[in-house]
């Protein structure tokens, strides 16, 4: 295969801390450091939420400048993707870090469970998120719990919400949601480019355990691959990841097993559609 792969580092989250991994990056410096540290390893999208003085998840619009501005200084290129996710805010809170104009920022299209709650995304909040996005020239990223999320971001492609094609992301191994089923995933991949057209660009991320499982699927079938201490902050069941980098690394890997090029900031953002700065 020879369109290179993409790879996003989610550096933080909403849910690890140090208890769980002293690798996690909670102060915004920490969290440069770390993504800097991604960055070299090769990754080129960073995916980033940002906490509190207490190691709380936030939607404080002030810190994530301070982030983007950090990791714009540090990394040059690199595209800068800001979570709207639910646990750091409620309602247009949750939006309130669009005005900055990151490059891309994450989209929840739809409602499902997690462990222990209900990830609300109601139709009404989508359509505000969407629009601030397209009024400030973010790029979505569609977080894709489940194939009717699928469906929705083509319905949203259809009513002029969303460019055509989205950029699509697969999340599974939520408890509660979708767990990693191959054969859901290669579902996943034909509705795509049933939908949005055979060369629509997709990714995947994998939760816990199942997060070096979707990027062995994600590298081998020609899609881009999520990583980071967000979503897993272990290397196997008895080692921690010592970094994100780390992490980013065993990604870089299976790109070579499967003789992808790993995508330079460049690549990346040519495959996106977004601006050259």
């Amino acid at each position: 295969m020879t369109t290179p792969c993409i790879i996003c580092v989610a550096i933080t989250g909403s849910l690890p801390t140090k208890a769980d991994n002293p690798a996690v990056p909670i102060s915004i410096a920490e969290q440069v450091e770390s993504t800097h540290e991604a960055f070299e390893a090769g990754a080129t999208i960073v995916h980033a939420h940002v906490r509190d003085d207490e190691g709380k998840p936030t939607s404080d619009p002030e810190r994530f400048a301070r982030l983007k501005e950090g990791v714009e200084r540090l990394c040059p290129g690199m595209v800068v993707q800001l979570s709207t996710g639910g646990r750091s805010g409620a309602g247009q809170m949750r939006g309130g870090m669009l005005p900055l104009k990151p490059d891309m920022a994450s989209l929840s299209v739809g409602s499902n469970n997690f462990p222990t709650r209900v990830y609300e995304n109601p139709p009404d909040l989508v359509d505000w998120l969407a629009a601030e996005m397209k009024t400030h020239g973010v790029k979505p990223e569609i977080e894709a719990f489940d194939l009717s999320h699928i469906f929705k971001a083509k319905e949203m492609v259809e009513k002029g919400q969303l460019q055509d094609p989205p950029y699509v992301q697969f999340v599974m191994g939520v408890k509660n949601a979708m767990p990693a089923d191959r054969e859901v995933f290669d579902f996943y991949i034909r509705t795509v480019k049933r939908l949005f057209g055979p060369d629509a660009p997709w990714c995947a991320a994998g939760i816990g355990a199942a997060q070096i499982v979707l990027n062995d699927w994600a590298v081998s079938s020609g899609g881009h691959a999520r990583t980071g201490l967000e979503d897993n902050v272990r290397i196997d069941r008895q080692t921690l990841a010592p970094s994100n980098a780390a992490l980013v690394r065993r990604v870089v890997e299976l790109c070579e097993k499967y003789e992808r090029p790993v995508a330079t900031w460049q690549q990346a953002r040519a495959i996106l559609g977004l601006r050259q700065p």
